[in-house]
């Protein structure tokens, strides 16, 4: 009874080690493929527990979810021959399992190397067809959405499919940058000499329309004053000559008044005329010798 007792539970062990080679779990980011004696039978395990027969099947997993292949810098050329270094990543995932497996032995870094060549022959068409300022600011989305459409044939050679493809950076080396940036500084100062002149232009414009509207108002200034200045001296003159018709006799006096202090204005001054003159008919007489 203990020998069959001791039997059973050898046999129920057997069973139980047998089974464990013959279940097998898929997880929801993984892709199997089933091996009978190396050869491929089964590649479209849905995730969940499967069954398979021991020692003579095989499963081998991989990594269903999406890859990223980091693209090394590459130097392209444009079609004005201009270099440029482009940085780029690839997303891909796997697509046929199967497929995958026979083209690149199910090694993602095999994947990646004939990948990172279909990329790069896509860059090099891509940046062929553009010059150098499309490829720097204009095209770069469009670039990319092609990349993504032109590729995915390719990659499906090896069981793969290309999610996204994005461009980093594209830069210039740096004999380029140097050509590039003395042009642009050219350009940058000959459009501040063409602000320049225009200021200068306009600073001188502007002097000149001063200078004219300074002139006329002098001129009108000038013009206004005389004519004031003549007024007034008709004006005063008119005066002058009511005041003489009123009383001549005191007229003569106050002008020949005014003479002598205009003509004894120092002591040194010297006048040598007759005493009998004209001019001096005021000083004995306040008549001036007329009764």
């Amino acid at each position: 009874m203990g020998r069959m007792k001791t039997l059973g539970g050898g046999l129920l062990l057997l069973v139980l080690f047998i089974g464990s080679f013959s279940v097998f779990t898929i997880k929801e980011w993984e892709r199997a493929i089933l091996f009978r004696l190396g050869e491929i039978v089964r590649d479209d395990y849905t995730p969940g527990l499967h069954f398979k027969v021991p020692f003579i099947n095989n499963v081998r997993k991989f990594d269903g979810r999406i890859q990223t292949l980091d693209v090394d810098p590459e130097r392209f050329l444009t079609s004005e021959k201009k270099n440029v270094i482009v940085d780029s990543f690839v997303k891909w995932r796997i697509k046929d399992v199967g497929r995958y497996y026979t083209a690149v032995r199910g090694d993602v870094g095999q994947a990646n190397l004939r990948l990172d060549q279909i990329i790069k022959d896509g860059l090099r068409g891509e940046f062929g067809k553009r010059t150098l300022k499309d490829t720097v600011s204009g095209d770069r989305a469009q670039i990319m959405n092609i990349l993504t459409a032109t590729a995915n044939p390719l990659a499906n050679e090896i069981g793969i499919e290309v999610v996204d493809v994005r461009i980093k950076r594209v830069d210039l080396p740096p004999d380029v940058s140097n050509s590039v940036f003395r042009r642009m500084q050219a350009e940058r100062e000959r459009v501040a000499r063409d602000f320049r002149s225009r200021g200068a232009e306009a600073a001188e414009r502007i002097r000149a329309d001063a200078d004219r509207q300074r002139t006329v108002i002098v001129a009108e200034a000038y013009r206004d004053a005389e004519q004031t200045r003549g007024e007034g001296d008709a004006r005063a003159a008119d005066l002058y000559a009511q005041a003489f018709g009123r009383n001549e006799e005191f007229y003569a006096l106050y002008r020949s008044l005014n003479a002598y202090r205009s003509v004894f204005g120092s002591r040194d001054d010297m006048l040598i005329l007759q005493p009998d003159s004209e001019f001096f008919r005021y000083f004995g007489d306040r008549y001036g010798g007329a009764k």
